[in-house]
């Protein structure tokens, strides 16, 4: 008999217990980047719902690479990033347990998608969140109040953040009415500054474009695939056991000690698997995409007149029709999932996120099946005039006779 070897690395990161579910249902930002007060004012995260994914195809420039100068396909995620408003100011002193709020202020109008995240039932509530808050611009003394607790930010806060919330009514797709809402950072300028940039735009819209450059390196943060319950060989890779095992051979054969008699933390086991929060890194933005432009999906090189939804749509999502990001590789999550976006934590100097990118062609065949066609015009002039077409020009002709 073979030698037989008695230990093995372990099977699974323990750095990411406890494996269960997410409380919340979007990304949370735990940390923003560091402030630079020598820039202007801007905000350090957006949010995104992810449509799908598609490849492109570029050219590679990595001088004193087998690669550099040829064509590359990479897959890539595309996110749709409707304008966000931002409804609040909120100010935070330093102390010696951490960030603490001071004050907040709310903007006046505040829209009923926004005001559905606060109730349970909405259409049994009264709906009267924000009425005393709206109140305060209404008067002087109101007004007097709110200017006097932005003088109070000013000369007290370390940190200033505003209050964005989505908006659902721009996007089609999904049926949900509740906004979700968030806390974003505002970093760049004095304090002073930063009060004075978020009383502007307070009940404004905010764009992508605002937030994040062309070939920008991002992190991105969401909830992962929910995949239920899950054995020892799903949840954390264990090797499975001989084929003659009694009682099943997906299983942990050991899964301790005598003594001490209990079973340790770092056992695998089964349990949830899936929905868990996730922040990926270094992300590439290989653009920023733009809603009215009806040739959004094209290049310099491929200047066929698309946009970048693929033909039939981007499955169990549909069409995207506001601006949106088109980043290097996956993101977690499935169909629909809001993303947060955050600008990156630390300066990334290697040189593969410091290459130039020239796309030369994003695919926008049918993701349902093997797509052939990047166009409707392009399949019509390949396939002819169908007969769906020709029952189309019928019913129409015999409409327009009635």
């Amino acid at each position: 008999m073979s030698h037989r070897k008695f230990r093995a690395p372990r099977h699974g990161s323990l750095g990411f217990l406890p494996r269960k579910r997410c409380r919340r249902g979007k990304g949370k930002v735990r940390s923003f980047p560091k402030d630079d007060p020598s820039k202007p004012c801007h905000l350090t995260a957006f949010m995104g719902f992810k449509a799908g994914m598609t490849h492109v195809v570029r050219e590679a420039n990595r001088p004193g690479s087998k690669s550099h100068k040829t064509e590359v396909v990479e897959a890539c995620t595309i996110l749709e990033t409707p304008p966000i408003v931002v409804v609040g100011v909120v100010g935070y002193v330093d102390t010696p347990r951490g960030l603490r709020a001071l004050k907040t202020v709310f903007a006046q109008h505040i829209s009923d998608d926004c005001k559905r995240r606060f109730y349970k039932n909405w259409y049994c509530a009264k709906k009267k969140a924000f009425t005393k808050a709206s109140a305060r611009w209404k008067d002087e003394a109101g007004k007097a109040t709110i200017e006097a607790d932005f003088d109070t930010m000013k000369k007290y806060c370390k940190v200033i953040r505003v209050i964005c919330h989505s908006q659902f009514k721009l996007l089609k797709n999904l049926s949900q009415k509740k906004s979700y809402i968030m806390e974003i950072q505002v970093n760049g300028g004095t304090i002073s500054d930063k009060v004075e940039w978020a009383k502007q735009n307070l009940e404004k819209q905010i764009t992508v474009k605002d937030v994040f450059e062309q070939f920008e390196i991002i992190d991105t943060i969401g909830i992962t695939k929910g995949r239920g319950f899950q054995g020892v060989t799903s949840r954390w890779g264990t090797r499975k056991l001989p084929r003659k095992t009694h009682k099943g051979l997906r299983k942990v054969a050991c899964i301790g000690s005598w003594h001490p008699a209990h079973v340790k933390f770092s056992i695998a086991r089964a349990g949830q698997k899936g929905f868990h929060h996730r922040t990926e890194v270094n992300k590439r933005i290989y653009r920023i995409g733009d809603a009215t432009d009806a040739e959004n999906g094209s290049t310099k090189h491929d200047i066929t007149k698309k946009r970048i939804t693929p033909m039939g749509g981007f499955p169990h999502y549909g069409v995207v029709n506001n601006d949106f990001i088109l980043l290097k590789g996956c993101v977690v999550g499935p169909k629909k999932r809001m993303i947060t976006l955050r600008k990156s934590l630390l300066v990334n100097f290697s040189r593969r996120l410091r290459e130039d990118i020239n796309l030369k062609f994003i695919d926008t065949a049918s993701k349902f099946g093997h797509g052939r066609f990047q166009t409707a015009q392009e399949k019509t002039a390949f396939m002819g005039k169908l007969k769906k077409d020709i029952i189309k020009e019928e019913k129409a002709a015999a409409a327009g006779a009635n």
